[in-house]
């Protein structure tokens, strides 16, 4: 007997809520939800999500004198399968075990973010909260949500303060500027591979900042594409990243990643984040290649921050702007050391000397 058709994580999981684990909590305080890792937490499951770690599965949050007893009603009460999927299931190394989470919601969260966002949220708790982990608790679905206490932590999480959201702009576009003449630098000498690389490094950047523009987090590398072809900007900004990246020579790879960061270059100006920035491309210096110099759209940036301990900074960013590993970005111990450094930094009037 071959595996039930397949139903998007979500849609099971809401209806899993619905007619099993609902009516077992009847009468019960309790919030509900399908949040965290996963790709069916952000919509991007297929039928290949089944071959692994897949089945009905949710998070129950209720106060923490009751998850004793709602766990046990859950252990004694789910059925064995659901929709034809097996209610209990394991993975590679983890034994077979149901999925029905029980916790308390700032348990949960803390455990996910490394800070609880029920309470004022400080910069340093932003900067260290990669943006993958950020989506994983603002997508996803709210089945039920007793006192509205997990809706207003979503909301708390929605988006960067405006201060946060303009320096991770100037910082987006500082790794652009840094690497852009690179490209046809290393062609001329040459090394084919060396600007394929480059270039494909300015890709990501380019669909990253392009998240930025639209206020929107970023996924990690896996679903980046594909939640690129979700915003507003990839039906203009996709084709010109995509003939970069396709380019069999430097001069159709050069003039594919100019118009890419032109068109990023006016989308920033259309979304009126700061004063607007001339926004076509020039050469780099005396030398013969074609750059948009993207330094000026990080000094406007800047000109719109008004928290000094932001301007004091090195422009390095937020953790997924500095960071690439999965080891770092993956671990919320790991969020709450690098908020410790982070508060050492901005505390430090001097930071931007060192």
């Amino acid at each position: 007997m071959g595996a039930p058709e397949f139903t998007p994580g979500l849609e099971l999981a809401r209806a899993f809520y619905d007619e099993v684990v609902a009516p077992l909590l009847a009468g019960a305080e309790h919030s509900a939800a399908l949040l965290g890792s996963g790709s069916d937490v952000l919509g991007f499951d297929t039928a290949r999500s089944t071959d692994h770690a897949w089945g009905p599965r949710l998070q129950v949050f209720v106060a923490e004198e009751e998850i004793e007893r709602t766990t046990a009603l859950v252990d004694e009460s789910l059925p064995d399968e659901f929709r034809g999927w097996p209610t209990r299931y394991g993975w590679d190394d983890f034994a077979a075990t149901h999925h029905v989470t029980v916790t308390t919601l700032t348990g949960w969260l803390h455990d996910r973010l490394g800070f609880d966002p029920l309470q004022p949220i400080a910069l340093e708790s932003w900067l260290a909260a990669p943006q993958q982990v950020l989506l994983e608790v603002t997508e996803g679905s709210v089945f039920r949500d007793s006192g509205g206490a997990l809706q207003q932590a979503r909301d708390a999480l929605a988006w960067y303060p405006d201060d946060a959201w303009l320096w991770l702009l100037a910082c987006q576009w500082r790794r652009i500027d840094q690497e852009e003449p690179f490209v046809g630098r290393t062609a001329e000498v040459g090394d084919e591979l060396g600007s394929r690389v480059l270039c494909a490094r300015l890709v990501r950047d380019a669909v990253r900042l392009a998240f930025l523009l639209e206020r929107r987090y970023a996924p990690y590398g896996k679903w980046l594409g594909s939640g690129f072809r979700r915003l507003r900007a990839y039906e203009e900004l996709g084709p010109p990243l995509e003939a970069a990246l396709a380019a069999d020579t430097y001069e159709e790879r050069e003039a594919a990643l100019v118009a890419a960061l032109e068109t990023l270059a006016r989308l920033h100006n259309a979304a009126g984040v700061t004063q607007p920035v001339e926004a076509t491309a020039r050469s780099f210096y005396d030398r013969p290649f074609r750059v948009l110099g993207s330094g000026r759209f990080v000094a406007a940036c800047l000109e719109q921050v008004s928290d000094e301990r932001l301007r004091a900074l090195p422009l390095v960013g937020a953790v997924d702007q500095f960071a690439d590993s999965t080891d770092v970005l993956a671990y919320p111990r790991t969020f709450e050391k690098l908020a410790e450094a982070y508060r050492a930094w901005l505390a430090d009037p001097e930071a931007r000397s060192r």
